[in-house]
């Protein structure tokens, strides 16, 4: 038995098709509208022409049967139809594909023109990560708090983590003493960054990365092995900080609007009252 939410999505991709193929006009692709044109928008027959897709293959999809619809027929769809960003995300939401425009896009990691400033008028360590998890901003109570790390400091002979947390946690030895109990973290850290990995294993560099930490640290390599996946979640996070020392806070990460891969990270004190335990930075 097909589950109900399966057979929402399916029926929503169809009226979503069927709306778009309404609205584009024939003259749009120097078709001719015809006197006799009973349909608004282009045929089927005629999308299935332009997008390469066959016309029974295209009916089936906005019946909604229960076909499944390749990535490639997705884009080609798209393109047709000349989706705006937007549309095409949802467009692959519900074809349940990822898209493989999204892969390469390189605006994907462009940050909003005034996220810097708004980071820097925070008063409590905030800080942005790519798909990565590389820093792309972060604001001075982030780079005093993470030292080693975001303050642009390393002790002589060690590793650069090149503003990466992954790196800073599993390759640079000051992490291990200003994360509070390093072990569990970063165990928790690789079953965090696991999650995201499943979702962009065509990307060269994020196979680098994991390659690079698996041979470098034999930790990461044991938890890596162990295909623990967890949900980044919010939660205490606690510090033993060279100069501060033992600091507590509240960790809560979003998800940028139109930037899917990019994660902002906000930490605020937290009460002394709270015995939830803690997990990673």
């Amino acid at each position: 038995m097909i589950p109900e939410t399966e057979t929402v999505r399916r029926q929503e991709l169809g009226e979503f098709v069927r709306a778009h193929r309404e609205r584009l006009q024939p003259s749009m692709f120097g078709l001719d509208p015809g006197a006799r044109r009973r349909t608004p928008g282009l045929r089927r027959e005629e999308l299935a022409q332009l997008s390469g897709v066959g016309a029974t293959w295209l009916s089936w999809i906005e019946q909604g049967r229960d076909i499944a619809v390749s990535a490639n027929a997705l884009a080609r769809l798209a393109r047709v139809m000349r989706l705006t960003p937007a549309e095409r995300a949802y467009l692959f939401d519900l074809g349940g594909r990822r898209d493989p425009q999204a892969a390469g896009d390189a605006s994907a990691d462009v940050l909003p023109a005034g996220l810097p400033a708004t980071l820097d008028a925070l008063p409590t360590p905030a800080y942005v990560l790519d798909r990565a998890w590389t820093a792309l901003a972060w604001n001075a109570a982030a780079a005093h708090l993470f030292s080693g790390w975001l303050d642009g400091a390393s002790a002589p002979g060690s590793v650069s983590c090149e503003n990466n947390l992954l790196r800073y946690i599993f390759r640079v030895p000051l992490a291990r003493t200003v994360i509070h109990d390093w072990a569990t973290r970063a165990r928790r850290v690789a079953a965090e960054f696991r999650a995201d990995y499943s979702r962009h294993l065509e990307s060269p560099e994020m196979r680098a990365l994991v390659d690079e930490l698996s041979r470098a640290s034999p930790f990461f390599a044991e938890a890596w092995e162990a295909h623990a996946v967890v949900d980044r979640e919010g939660g205490l996070r606690t510090f033993d900080h060279p100069v501060d020392g033992f600091l507590r806070y509240e960790q809560t990460t979003f998800l940028l609007a139109r930037h899917p891969d990019i994660k902002l990270v906000l930490l605020t004190p937290a009460s002394d009252d709270r015995d939830q335990a803690a997990t990673t930075p």
